[in-house]
């Protein structure tokens, strides 16, 4: 008997990127410097002759092709696709630095004299810019001075230039607060990837689930409790990130001290080494979200399965997937739902710009409820939301009228553009 298959695409499929590029433009890379000193770069698809550039970003993703870019060219738009400093990789990520990427992109942009910037976050991009966005428009001295983690960083004493737009498309409330939802609460030992609670096993047929492709159905009693365990372990989780990070800082005081050159040489070496110690936390079983194996839960017209697999009873013990390998601090900068600083809805109150939602019906992973609370927790006046059926990325939907979600939700965009942005 062969493995099932577990990976909802084909392997290989960037299921981001457009199939053909936008006419009548030449790509060209353009390298960002951050106030701290650290790079990134982009990539502008741009004739020279646009008033409004559109940015899009993801924490790790490349969006060097993504597929909204040639409709917005193609339409009169510039698009700026950002690669953040840590490209493919959020191991060492971190959100609260991030934001001097995204700050170094717009004032690029600015300075190639475009008359208007507009954000546009797609998925994990969407929480990232709701956070930039926010901090752009504090005051300086209201603004951030350290990170998730503890270490230093005065956001107020860097140029956030704020955007003059934003769109929240296939966005979710941040990765922390979506990996509050998908994270194991059955692991009961973080060094063992197999060790299970039965009794917060959601894929256990004695608590409500059912052998692929049929629907499971969870009872309330034991949602409450499995979703009490979800925080628990997430807070577990930062507890140990925490201890690693100030068992760090404990050796780097030592050798901070004056005498510390004074102690034998094998004593330096035994502090120096803990004080530059690197640590990568192994997060097992994270697609675990009741969601996406009993459809009556946030009913949507989504198909069975997580974003990327079809069988995600298989796919939670798999070395794929969210937050699997990373330090302690990108830990809770990216993906605690306890401490990270980019939830969408906690950073939306002062996001006052025009602020457009657009929803796929059937994505896998964001539903429309979370596409209604962005929409009705922005303070915008001028705000709205479009419904597309298509999945995460766009993609028809089995046996739906709607066979090129792309093509409408890109209609409905750039037609939000052209109503308040010039070209």
């Amino acid at each position: 008997m062969s493995l099932p298959r577990i990976g909802r695409y084909a392997p290989g499929l960037d299921p981001l990127a457009f199939a053909k590029p936008p006419t009548d433009v030449e790509p060209r890379t353009v390298l960002l410097a951050a106030e701290d000193g650290a790079r990134s770069q982009g990539v502008l698809y741009s004739n020279g002759s646009e008033q409004t550039a559109v940015c899009v970003v993801h924490p790790r993703a490349d969006v060097s092709r993504h597929y909204t870019i040639p409709p917005l060219v193609d339409s009169g738009y510039a698009v700026l696709a950002h690669q953040s400093r840590w490209p493919g990789n959020d191991a060492n990520a971190s959100h609260e630095l991030l934001l001097l990427d995204i700050a170094a992109a717009v004032t690029e942009l600015r300075r190639r004299d475009f008359e208007k910037i507009v954000l546009l976050g797609y998925s994990g991009g969407g929480s990232v810019y709701a956070f930039y966005q926010a901090q752009a428009v504090a005051s300086p001295g209201t603004r951030l001075r350290e990170t998730a983690g503890g270490d230093p960083l005065d956001l107020g004493k860097f140029e956030l230039p704020p955007a003059d737009g934003i769109v929240f498309m296939s966005s979710h409330l941040g990765a922390g607060k979506t990996l509050m939802t998908e994270i194991d609460p059955s692991v009961v030992d973080e060094r063992d990837p197999l060790a299970v609670d039965p009794d917060l096993d959601m894929y256990d047929p004695r608590n409500g689930f059912k052998t692929p492709p049929e629907p499971s159905r969870y009872s309330a009693e034991f949602l409450e409790r499995y979703r009490a365990a979800q925080t628990a372990r997430v807070a577990r989780i930062d507890a140990i990130a925490r201890s690693y990070i100030e068992d760090q800082r404990y050796y780097r005081a030592i050798a901070d001290e004056p005498d510390f050159g004074r102690l034998p040489e094998n004593q330096q070496a035994f502090v120096l080494r803990r004080a530059v110690r690197g640590r990568v936390m192994s997060v097992y079983r994270t697609d675990a979200n009741p969601t996406v194996t009993d459809l009556s839960l946030s009913p949507s017209s989504r198909t069975y399965g997580s974003l990327m697999a079809v069988r995600p009873d298989l796919a939670n013990y798999t070395d794929q997937g969210f937050a699997k390998y990373l330090t302690p601090r990108a830990w809770l900068s990216l993906w605690s739902g306890l401490s990270s600083r980019a939830s969408l809805l906690d950073n939306l109150p002062p996001v006052t710009v025009p602020t457009l939602v657009l929803c796929y019906t059937g994505d896998n992973a964001i539903y429309p409820v979370h596409a209604e609370a962005i929409l009705e927790t922005s303070p915008a006046s001028d705000k709205s939301i479009e419904y597309v059926d298509g999945d995460h990325f766009g993609f028809p939907l089995p046996s739906a009228a709607e066979q090129h979600p792309r093509d409408t939700a890109m209609s409905q965009l750039v037609g939000w553009l052209k109503a308040r942005y010039p070209r």
